[in-house]
């Protein structure tokens, strides 16, 4: 079972589920399109509660949406776990729901989303529409395989470590970020170094009593707000729209994801800002 999160956790999953519903409601009506659901972080398919709430843990996604008969249930369920116990102990888990339909693997989500792009543009898979959540706990996703993602019919839920991660490497003074953060940071983003520094640092000049001169690359206040930005601007070359975040905040109220719909359909987004909107205000 895995170990993480607070009542934001479950409000998470009740957002997934929320959606999921809806969509499959709207799909109802489009019989000839196949559906599926993919999850690239799919745990084992529990979640023990670290917060302050009266159940110790609680069903992961993976277990709620194939729980999901009414309105329909998807076609396909294909499920992404990088670590092989988790894998295992998901498919048995979600093998006491139902055994059709239900593919589990052991891999890199990296890799399975660029698999699936070439799926969905090859002729088996021309029919398929796709409702995936991309659930790290870091930053583990490359933008490269969200990238791979542009024109296909795939509604996308992506957590993004606006605070937990990004906010973590980009160290206050931009001159010390280590070459190998800096690595991660871009392939994290998709862009270039001298872009990220450009939106998320101000450049400051300082002398002492004895004429020497520093510069230091000053981290702006509102660093996380910058990053979320930037990180939406991004999914917005990808997909023709991006929903509102929810914002995922610990017990101190430090931020620590933003949770966002990506979609190249207007109405998915407009429900999905409805959901989101309602659990930012809880």
């Amino acid at each position: 079972m895995n170990q993480f999160g607070g009542n934001w956790t479950h409000q998470k999953i009740k957002i997934i589920e929320e959606y999921a519903k809806a969509y499959l409601q709207i799909m109802k009506s489009y019989p000839y399109y196949k559906l599926m659901y993919f999850d690239g972080f799919a745990g084992s398919g529990g979640i023990e509660i670290g917060g302050k709430m009266e159940e110790n843990s609680i069903d992961g996604a993976a277990k709620v949406i194939v729980s999901i008969k009414d309105p329909k249930p998807f076609d396909t369920y294909y499920f992404v776990e990088l670590e092989k116990k988790k894998a295992e102990a998901l498919k048995i888990s979600l093998n006491q729901i139902q055994t059709s339909g239900i593919f589990v693997v052991s891999e890199d989500c990296n890799k399975k989303l660029v698999d699936m792009s070439n799926y969905l543009r090859g002729y088996k898979g021309r029919n398929y529409k796709v409702l995936a959540f991309i659930d790290p706990c870091g930053m583990n996703v490359n933008w490269a395989s969200i990238e791979c993602l542009k024109g296909l019919g795939v509604d996308m839920w992506i957590l993004v470590p606006t605070g937990l991660g990004a906010n973590r490497l980009l160290m206050k003074d931009g001159n010390k970020i280590p070459d190998s953060w800096w690595k991660k940071l871009v392939d994290f983003f998709g862009i270039k170094k001298e872009q990220i520094l450009e939106s998320t640092y101000t450049e400051v000049t300082q002398q002492d009593l004895f004429g020497n001169v520093t510069k230091e690359l000053r981290k702006n206040d509102k660093g996380i707000r910058e990053i979320q930005r930037i990180y939406s601007e991004r999914l917005r070359t990808v997909f023709k729209f991006v929903s509102q975040p929810y914002v995922m905040r610990n017990d101190h109220n430090s931020t620590m994801f933003h949770l966002f719909l990506a979609s190249n359909n207007q109405v998915a987004v407009n429900i999905a800002n409805d959901i989101v909107k309602k659990y930012n205000q809880m």
